[in-house]
């Protein structure tokens, strides 16, 4: 009986939880859009991506609104990241599980949870002063694209390889033995059994880092260049939607103000989008 009641209590419990969680991120999204409608009513919707340029403080009369830039600077360096963080990630789980002895595996998870809690204006830092004048050394001027996609790389890296570990941790053994029984080697048990049976779970490990990539602030601020423009090469400085926030919020006013909540807008619809690609991609069964 009374185990009875705890049960009810904590699944009540939980719905509150979850109900919380849930209110929170509406209040996000009605705060946001309550903070953007002045601009979106003053300024329209297609101006801040038909604009000529970035000009805000001027107000919605002569000022200049166009977001594209920075949403192509946010893609660019997210996707360059991802691209390269993924196979690393996954790669540092494999070797956790089935390559390394036990006695390197313990040591070197620990350095990987390490590097997941080192703040980001420390990688910035360590950009700014290490990885920026490297690039600036033989393709100036330094910031850039590129400082940005390698510091961006390391940051989601232990998101990626943590959470892949940690499926790949439940990966029922009997699935293993199935596999050692029927002969096959290492990489094709891995090929044929482990990815098979933890895809859902690689997925989402790149899902969250991709979401981490794209709300990162500080560390690209640093070490990207702030120029607003659509880069052509992976050495031109860029600016994204995270840092147009950081560097104008203090000082905007009116309109301008208001269109920063837009950027903020923005950045919502891309992580609404990614779940969604998500949610099509593996026909609803991402967080199996």
């Amino acid at each position: 009986m009374f185990r009875l009641q705890s049960d009810t209590l904590l699944v009540w419990a939980l719905r509150a939880c979850a109900a919380l969680a849930g209110i929170i991120v509406l209040l996000i999204l009605v705060f946001l859009v309550n903070e953007a409608l002045p601009a979106l009513r003053d300024v329209g919707p297609s101006r801040f991506f038909g604009d000529k340029s970035w000009h805000p403080a001027e107000g919605a009369a002569q000022g200049q609104f166009n977001l594209t830039p920075m949403l192509w600077g946010t893609l660019f360096v997210t996707t360059g990241a991802v691209l390269v963080a993924t196979p690393l990630g996954i790669g540092s789980a494999l070797f956790c599980h089935f390559y390394a002895p036990s006695t390197i595996a313990g040591p070197y998870r620990k350095l990987v949870e390490l590097l997941a809690g080192i703040p980001s204006v420390v990688y910035g830092l360590w950009g700014l002063v290490v990885l920026v004048p490297i690039i600036g050394d033989f393709h100036p001027p330094g910031p850039s694209l590129l400082a940005g996609t390698i510091i961006l790389s390391i940051m989601i890296l232990p998101t990626i390889a943590l959470l892949t570990d940690a499926t790949l941790s439940n990966v029922p053994k009997e699935y293993l033995q199935g596999a050692a029984a029927l002969g096959l080697s290492r990489w094709g048990t891995i090929r044929g059994v482990v990815f098979p049976a933890a895809k859902s779970g690689i997925f989402t490990s790149v899902i969250l880092g991709t979401g981490r990539a794209i709300g990162e602030t500080m560390a690209v601020l640093m070490v990207c260049g702030n120029v607003v423009q659509i880069p052509n090469s992976i050495f031109d400085p860029i600016r994204t939607l995270t840092a147009n926030i950081a560097l104008e919020m203090a000082y905007a006013m009116d309109d301008h103000r208001s269109a920063l909540f837009v950027s903020g807008l923005v950045l919502m619809a891309m992580i609404v989008a990614l779940v969604a690609i998500a949610e099509f991609i593996s026909k609803g069964h991402v967080y199996d």
